[in-house]
């Protein structure tokens, strides 16, 4: 599942793949860029900001421009070799595909893919929060986006990328865990809003540049996480169940021991 750290690892292979390269064909396979031809066109960077990805480029006739995809929930972007066979999803949901001389892009499933003037960005991305992983981090601003909304529960705060950017369902239910907050705390009454910001931080910084998100420490499969993805499973410090359950229009994981006094009626999970 694509979160900040997925699409970080992503924006740094396409960088590895193409940057400095010209394109020497293109192929869009979407209505709004259908008749785009990015030939002759170079590569100057790709980067991420929060769950989005910006591939920077320069026109033959040297403006800059950003193709802006975002992955939300089942994305993603590939490279090959030339020559390569495809092998990282079905063809009918190949959205674009950007070839060079040393490599070839494959974008699966990609949202929200546009072609923008690079001084146009802002547009895009401008309304995001500091980035858990970019430059711009500024935990003293993401506490204080999260702290203007006191009655929003924080497992949706969290998810809220204008407050910080790059945290997603994987992550929110974790860090809520290792802090003992119950998803359905108002924000407002959370304590410690700073350390549990600075720990969001740590994680996704912990997973940055390998494709196995673990909040545990382990690697091993079925022992990367505390409660993401473990409904019923014994929780790993009080060996209470798991439990799952709607909150706004995601699903959520905790512990009712560990994190305990959530509002309203008792959990049927």
């Amino acid at each position: 599942m694509p979160e900040g750290d997925t699409v970080w690892n992503t924006a740094r292979v396409l960088h590895r793949a193409l940057a400095g390269a010209r394109i020497t064909g293109s192929d869009f396979r979407v209505p709004q860029l259908a008749t785009t031809d990015l030939t002759d066109w170079t590569v100057r960077e790709s980067a991420s900001r929060g769950k989005h990805l910006l591939l920077r480029l320069n026109a033959p006739t040297g403006e800059h421009w950003t193709l802006h995809s975002h992955l939300r929930m089942d994305g993603a972007w590939r490279a090959y070799a030339p020559g390569e066979r495809w092998s990282g999803r079905p063809a009918h949901l190949i959205r674009a595909v950007l070839r060079s001389p040393g490599a070839v892009a494959v974008g699966y499933h990609l949202h929200d893919l546009t072609l923008v003037p690079t001084a146009e960005e802002d547009q895009l991305v401008g309304h995001l929060g500091p980035d858990l992983l970019g430059s711009d981090w500024d935990p003293a601003e993401a506490v204080r986006r999260l702290a203007d909304h006191p009655e929003q529960t924080i497992g949706e705060a969290l998810l809220d990328q204008r407050n910080l950017a790059g945290v997603g369902n994987l992550y929110k239910c974790e860090v809520l865990f290792l802090r003992g907050v119950s998803p359905w705390t108002p924000v407002g009454k959370v304590p410690d809003l700073p350390g549990l910001v600075a720990l969001a931080q740590r994680l996704l910084a912990a997973n940055r540049g390998r494709w196995t998100q673990s909040s545990t420490g382990s690697l091993h499969r079925g022992q990367t996480s505390y409660v993401y993805g473990r409904r019923a499973q014994p929780c790993r410090r009080c060996g209470t169940a798991i439990r799952k359950e709607e909150l706004g229009e995601r699903v959520t994981y905790w512990c009712p021991v560990c994190q305990p006094e959530r509002p309203g009626p008792p959990s049927s999970g």
